[in-house]
């Protein structure tokens, strides 16, 4: 038996050296993500044979399994999972080439396996990020300036706990003229936004904000992924002001440059399918992609 059960913080203390372990820079193989989006995507764990088991129901799909992680042989834990779940449901998503190549060893024939593009994750280098330089990312340097024009007065925080609050009411406004009521992938990301400013200081993460006029404008919340990897989890500016997108985008780039300086990547996780996603994370010409795929039993 699995002796699955929801995720909790107190989990933090044994899956973040598993994940370390394992130094894989996916952005769902992150502890800070499993928790947030728990109640979405009814997270359920559980550590067999030193292993973390992740179960989760995305949409209608509902025994959604990530790719076991731990020291030893990861068969017999397939095999606990195949017994486990409903044959004609089971999916073991966010799959690497590498994991696929393992699981086709494991259980030759046994699986289908497809390229799931919308959980395929930007990913960045963080120099380029910072100084956008080249033709390509004139338009994001021009925005900034005009910003920059626009809001002489700006400044660039990093989030604390003296300003948290600031940028909860921000995210409610952004929420409100964003229609998040009425689309529900927003509403969504919503709930898992509001998990992130809870456990901001539990899940050790960081973020930073930009303020134009005195007021909060823009926010971002990441933290480490990897021995070279950072990931930003949430990123949200008022669309009314001109440029805020890039501002924050940059200013928090230099920031986790000057304070991760062994860092190079910036992964920006996936666009879920949504077409205003993808044409965002495009628009920075991503430098790689994260590929990932889902398996099926034949």
């Amino acid at each position: 038996m699995l002796n699955l059960r929801k995720i909790e913080l107190e989990d933090r203390q044994w899956i973040n050296p598993i994940l370390k372990e394992h130094d894989i820079s996916g952005c769902h193989e992150n502890f800070g993500n499993l928790f947030a989006w728990r109640e979405i995507n009814n997270t359920k764990v559980a550590k067999v044979n030193e292993f973390l088991v992740v179960k989760q129901e995305i949409s209608d799909l509902k025994d959604v399994y990530l790719y076991p992680m731990g020291k030893g042989n990861v068969k017999p834990i397939i095999e606990e999972i195949i017994n486990s779940a409903d044959s004609d449901r089971l999916l073991i998503a966010g799959l690497s080439r590498e994991q696929v190549n393992e699981l086709n060893e494991l259980f030759p024939g046994k699986f289908i396996f497809k390229e799931a593009k919308m959980d395929f994750d930007y990913i960045y280098y963080i120099e380029k990020l910072v100084t956008l330089k080249g033709k390509k990312l004139h338009r994001k340097r021009n925005h900034i300036n005009i910003f920059k024009r626009n809001y002489p007065d700006w400044s660039f925080e990093t989030i604390s706990e003296e300003n948290k609050a600031e940028c909860i009411e921000m995210n409610k406004k952004w929420c409100i003229e964003s229609g998040c009521a009425d689309d529900e992938s927003l509403m969504d990301e919503n709930c898992a936004t509001k998990y992130f400013f809870k456990y901001f200081k539990e899940l050790e993460l960081e973020g930073g904000l930009i303020r134009a006029g005195g007021e909060v404008v823009a926010y971002t919340i990441g933290e480490v992924l990897s021995s070279d990897t950072y990931v930003i989890h949430i990123e949200k500016a008022f669309k009314d002001v001109q440029g805020a997108y890039p501002m924050i985008n940059q200013q928090f780039a230099a920031w986790v440059q000057d304070k991760h300086p062994d860092l190079i990547y910036i992964n920006r996780e996936e666009d879920m399918g949504v077409e205003g996603l993808r044409k965002a994370k495009l628009s920075y010409y991503p430098d790689k992609m994260a590929v990932k795929y889902r398996a099926r039993l034949k």
